[in-house]
């Protein structure tokens, strides 16, 4: 019986051959433990067979990042720039056949050279995302590529070059054949077949580049940040521990991660539940598009950008093409090479960083600039005689106070309303939407809105409980003309923070509003009110209490207690909740703030403080 190895043709006599996907970290964690366990005398590896100089001067200096160069066909032989010399190998960790290097020289193997001197941009081929060794075994994995493999490249895989170059070596040694699976399956014809070994014409050394930590993003197959992993993972795995292919989601994972904190911490963004949600959803087309097991740098950088901003997509792109052993030599910068360099087809995706700052230019001269600050001279300047409002936040406040009063009514009836099918009367016309959806019964839907009785009248808001007493300044004051509510409100004391001089700056937790102006009492010290248990009941007991209209408006992140409501009943009043979340975040954040001035003839100056 053969065995496995024997069946795929990977064992061969005294050679095993190890077919992988090359610069996929899968692959390189696979030949690593083959190797180690195998422990062969010989391993040959499809590298430039002329870069062996080049080579282990690359070796030596991993994990930094560094690429074999030839030299151009129509470079002169005294030129060795970069231009003129194509990347012909990037000698990078997580490389299967750069692990076989490592990995041979560790053991104390022989090392031979067998591939040849194409630029990786002619060594174009298509694999199953190698992804999937997590949970397919290596056999079955080469097992289904060599059974339909792609088609060669028009120049071909180089399999008949690997071919003539073992057959000068000695088959009576034990022999671990590190090459691509693509070259493997050009190969596989040619068991029993002899190739005669192809004169090798002189070439000119290869030279090995050092790419500046800039390129790294563009040039490697697997990610820096994925081959820094690698890297740490290779150290902490033995024989002795034991062999697991590495988990990429996972580290793809940690890398959105990481991405998030810097994103918190530099542009003061946080990624909301829905978005993460919609990122991985993003993720999952992609990958199913692709027909790949786990998403690229690429992939990542994609989500990002079209599910968050661009400030957020750059931090993963930043963080994925980090790499911290990369360092050139002193006073270089390193090559500065491109994916075009070493990759047929790239893709692009532009990015544009965004940042809240302040234009720098001058302002001209009729521009108004704010005073500086001055708060101790500010503090001393406090009259105490009398407080007020800063008219420009009453108007404000006031047009938003008419907006939830129209909302609330608006919802009401929206909530009371039925839908039935058309007999004799239109109603109040005709539901588009339900009409639609029930198409296939062939029936008109219309509509009947329920006619409120009354209007509505007190408006309470409520942006916190303050259940910790972090709103401590209580204030009731009164409206100074028609079109001005009575306010009773809570806030953080106004004059703790000072914006310029008699003018404080304060936030409400809490305000109650109440039409016509001049009839309310102080709501904190009313008796009448002091069945409630929180702020928020009193200044919903004082709405009901003072509302002339029928319905009161109450806005909080959570509804009244039901007692609150059959307060309002017998008193012949109707609470209308509006959830908090149902309203602009943008617009509740800017009439949240307020500014109380210590006398009326500060709001003369207000203007220059207050922006």
């Amino acid at each position: 019986m053969f065995s496995e190895a024997e069946r795929l043709g990977l064992r061969r006599g005294r050679w095993t051959f190890l077919p992988v996907v090359p610069r996929r970290l899968e692959f390189a964690a696979v030949v690593r433990r083959a190797l180690l366990e195998m422990r062969p005398a010989r391993v040959a590896v499809e590298l430039p067979r002329h870069g062996r100089k080049a080579l282990l001067e690359a070796l030596e200096g991993l994990p930094r990042i560094g690429v074999l160069m030839g030299r151009a066909r129509e470079a002169p032989r005294d030129e060795f720039d970069g231009e003129a010399r194509p990347v012909l190998a990037v000698i990078e960790p997580a490389d299967a056949l750069t692990e076989a290097c490592r990995t041979a020289l560790e053991l104390g193997a022989e090392l031979a050279l067998i591939g040849s001197h194409k630029p990786l941009v002619e060594r174009w081929e298509i694999y199953p995302d190698p992804a999937a060794l997590r949970v397919l075994s290596y056999g079955r994995y080469t097992e289904m590529y060599l059974r339909v493999p792609p088609p060669p490249p028009p120049g071909g895989s180089g399999g008949w070059e690997a071919a003539a170059c073992l057959e000068r070596l000695d088959r009576k040694t034990e022999t671990a054949v590190v090459l691509r699976l693509s070259s493997f399956a050009e190969m596989l014809p040619l068991q029993g077949l002899t190739v005669a070994p192809e004169a090798d014409a002189p070439r000119a050394e290869l030279g090995i580049g050092l790419p500046s930590p800039a390129s790294l993003g563009e040039i490697t197959e697997d990610c820096p940040w994925l081959q820094e992993r690698y890297e740490e993972w290779r150290k902490m795995i033995t024989p002795e521990h034991g062999f697991s292919v590495p988990d990429r989601r996972a580290w793809m994972n940690e890398l959105w991660s990481e991405a998030e904190d810097n994103y918190r911490a530099i542009y003061g963004g946080q990624l909301a539940p829905w978005q993460r949600r919609q990122s991985a959803r993003y993720l999952a087309r992609l990958m199913r598009a692709g027909a790949m097991v786990a998403p690229s740098l690429f992939d990542l950088v994609a989500a990002a950008r079209g599910v968050v901003d661009d400030n957020f997509a750059y931090e993963v792109w930043r963080l994925g093409t980090s790499y911290s052993h990369q360092q050139t030599d002193a006073g270089g910068e390193g090559l500065d090479l491109r994916a075009g360099d070493v990759f047929p087809n790239t893709r692009r995706l532009r990015l544009r960083q965004r940042y809240e700052r302040e234009k720098r230019r001058a302002a001209p001269q009729a521009w108004k600039r704010r005073p500086g600050r001055a708060p101790d001279a500010w503090a001393a300047q406090l009259g105490g005689d009398a407080i007020c409002s800063y008219p420009p936040e009453d108007i404000v406040i006031e047009d938003y106070g008419r907006f939830l009063r129209q909302r609330a009514v608006t919802m009401l009836g929206e909530e009371r309303s039925r839908v039935e099918p058309f007999t004799t009367s239109l109603l109040d016309g005709i539901d588009l939407r339900e009409t639609i959806r029930r198409w296939h019964e062939g029936r008109i839907y219309v509509r009947e809105t329920e006619r409120l009785t009354g209007e509505a009248g007190a408006v309470v808001v409520i942006f916190d409980e303050d259940r910790e007493n972090r709103y401590s300044w209580l204030t009731t004051w009164l409206g100074e003309h028609s079109n001005e509510s009575d306010m009773a409100f809570y806030s953080t004391p106004p004059f703790d923070n000072l914006v310029g001089p008699g003018i404080g700056r304060a936030e409400y937790g809490g305000f109650l509003m109440t039409m016509p102006p001049g009839r309310m009492a102080d709501v904190w010290t009313d008796p009448d009110y002091d069945l409630a248990e929180t702020k928020p009941e009193r200044l919903l007991l004082a709405a009901i209490d003072y509302s002339l209209e029928r319905h009161v408006v109450y806005v909080a992140a959570k509804p009244p207690r039901p007692m609150m409501r059959q307060i309002a009943a017998r008193l012949d009043r109707n609470i209308l909740y509006i959830p908090l979340g149902a309203l602009s975040p943008d617009k509740l954040r800017k009439i949240r703030v307020l500014h109380v001035l210590d006398s009326h003839e500060r709001r003369r100056i207000a203007p220059r403080y207050i922006w």
